[in-house]
């Protein structure tokens, strides 16, 4: 019978990690006598980062003493004592190939039920000290597994673990583990895992997306840009460079030899080199603007304070001009469907929807559209005579203009509403709850409009927004972020590949010292997403918008092509990365 050896727990500390400080409780110690099991987690232990860890869903992780002998053989390792790969439960039994999601055990006074995998994460490397088992785990099939509290009680080492029942779909641990992290999916196993009513909420809902993207034939990592239509950069010819306003033009792009340019979605954006510009050029990132038309391209541009880039495009470009342009790319598209869509944006965000808004057009679409745009006035709204043209040749579209500058609450003559798009001036509008919403803006005006309409109703899973600017950081556990802005390293330049991160608009060149582009990223201060650290998760990928990269050590799964998993990548020529 399987039986309960140790029982570990510790509280999170901080720990020093690569010059920086990490807050984490993966160091466990065993305890003697019962512990309460409890919904959450077990007496006096805690975790350093509840987002991935922890929980109900995570309230004891199990690590399998077979396990242990596999490790210390596998990494020449004889001083390995419980608790040591973060465990809550080492156990003598249950094996991650025979245990199943969904299985129910009962230990001491408590009952359990399995629900997902361990988590890929860094810090069980940084408590062995070897930085490269976050993949081991995976690849050697051995990530361990968590259960949660179905009844709370008493358990302690010595404990005997008697099965209650089987849970339903017979999916291995190691199985779910693979199916998650390993390439060639059994589309089968799929279909099983998202039927299993045990199954952890945030694995159910990958195994939903895996699922989808195997049956539509897509790959596992796969947006709707899926395959870049071209590697890298392309000239394109500037064919005609419009104003629009005082500080707003649009540029149309076609190819040099005049054949039609590969179609685009509405709500993608196009990458732009600039050698013209300064050396090493700048790379700028814009939303197309219109779908594409004739076989063309289009981009709008705002010339923005002190950008030398913007101020090229809005000033300095002549039809005939050449320019460097990667392939569209971007997931902040149209979803199919028949309800209502809100194309919600202000000042130069309204490019990627109006795009969007073309595409319904020439789709001649009969949705029920409401196109909801803030200006500061007139003088500064965009494209405004082309989006209401749009609106007015589709039989279920609406708009709602509102002029932030203009003192006045009052709706004038021609529909425009002098004031600011706030919460209340939403809920007046009485858009719909059942509809999906694309939202472009600043930050803090997607960031109001997003919960103006969850209170108005609408799903927060059918808000999509559209960010200009950095992602937003996934650093599991660090303290102390510097918060300073992208800057170059700091020490001596180095040889290696000139490496240029878009959004952050910083080109520097490889370390002499080596590492991977994600450790570059951090000392350039660019907001940079990570789990694992080892080519596993896939938390980190990063469109590649060009150059070529070599993996050490290789990701367990390839991501997509035109797609980099940087913590473990290195440039073999020029990058450009859109970070």
């Amino acid at each position: 019978m399987p039986s309960l050896l140790s029982v570990n727990v510790g509280m999170p500390k901080d720990v020093p990690w690569q010059g920086r400080t990490v807050f984490t409780g993966v160091w466990k110690y065993p305890v003697h006598g019962p512990v309460m099991a409890r919904q959450l987690n077990l007496d006096g232990d805690g975790q350093g980062d509840r987002a991935g860890h922890g929980g109900e869903q995570r309230a004891v992780l199990v690590y399998q003493t077979d396990s242990y002998r596999h490790w210390q053989h596998h990494l020449g390792r004889e001083n390995l004592e419980h608790g040591q790969f973060g465990e809550n439960f080492t156990v003598d039994g249950l094996a991650d190939d025979e245990v199943c999601i969904g299985d129910r055990y009962r230990i001491g006074e408590a009952e359990f039920e399995v629900t997902q995998p361990r988590v890929t994460c860094y810090r069980v490397g940084l408590r062995m000290g070897e930085p490269s088992l976050p993949a081991l785990l995976v690849s050697h099939r051995r990530p361990g597994f968590y259960m949660r509290v179905l009844r709370e009680g008493h358990v302690q080492a010595g404990d005997d673990i008697v099965k209650i029942s089987t849970g339903p779909g017979a999916l291995t641990v190691a199985d779910t583990d693979a199916l998650l992290y390993l390439p060639d999916r059994d589309i089968g196993k799929l279909r099983r895992a998202v039927r299993i009513p045990a199954m952890s909420p945030g694995w159910l809902g990958s195994f939903r997306e895996l699922l989808e993207a195997a049956e539509r034939g897509s790959g596992p990592t796969d947006s709707t840009s899926a395959t870049p239509a071209w590697k890298g950069f392309r000239p394109l010819k500037v064919t005609t460079v419009q104003q629009e306003t005082p500080t707003v033009s649009s540029i149309e792009l076609a190819a040099p030899d005049g054949s039609d340019l590969p179609p685009a979605h509405g709500g993608q954006h196009l990458t732009l080199r600039l050698p013209a510009v300064g050396d090493p050029p700048p790379v700028r990132s814009y939303s197309l603007s219109s779908a594409p038309r004739g076989g063309r391209y289009r981009i709008s541009v705002k010339h923005e304070p002190h950008g030398v880039a913007s101020a090229y495009l809005t000033t300095g470009l002549r039809p005939g001009t050449m320019i460097d342009v990667a392939a569209p790319r971007g997931d902040f598209v149209l979803e199919p469907g028949a309800g209502p869509v809100l194309l919600i944006s202000a000042g130069i965000g309204l490019t990627p929807v109006l795009a969007m808004l073309h595409e319904l057009a020439a789709a001649r679409s009969r949705r029920e559209i409401w196109w909801i745009h803030s200006a500061r006035n007139a003088q500064e709204h965009a494209l405004a005579a082309e989006a209401h043209a749009l609106i007015s040749s589709l039989p279920q579209a609406q708009e709602h203009i509102f002029y932030s500058e203009a003192p006045s609450d009052q709706v004038s003559p021609s529909g425009v509403i002098h004031h600011r798009l706030s919460k209340d001036a939403v809920n007046a509008l009485g858009v719909p709850r059942d509809a999906t919403a694309y939202v472009c803006g600043p930050d803090a005006f997607m960031s109001d409009v997003k919960n103006a309409l969850a209170a108005a109703g609408v799903s927060t899973s059918a808000i999509h927004t559209e960010l200009f600017g950095a992602l937003g950081a996934i650093t599991p556990g660090l303290r102390h972020q510097s918060g300073r802005p992208p800057h170059q390293p700091a020490g001596a330049p180095g040889t290696g590949p000139m490496v240029t991160f878009a959004r952050s608009g910083i080109s520097t060149p490889f370390p002499d010292s080596g590492g991977s582009l994600l450790e570059l990223a951090e000392a350039c201060d660019v907001p940079v997403r990570w789990s694992c650290r080892t080519g596993v998760c896939h938390t980190c990928v990063t469109a590649q918008l060009a150059g070529d990269i070599s993996y050490r050590p290789m990701p367990l799964e390839p991501p997509s092509r035109g797609e980099a998993l940087i913590c473990c990548a290195r440039p073999d020529s020029d990058v450009v990365l859109d970070l």
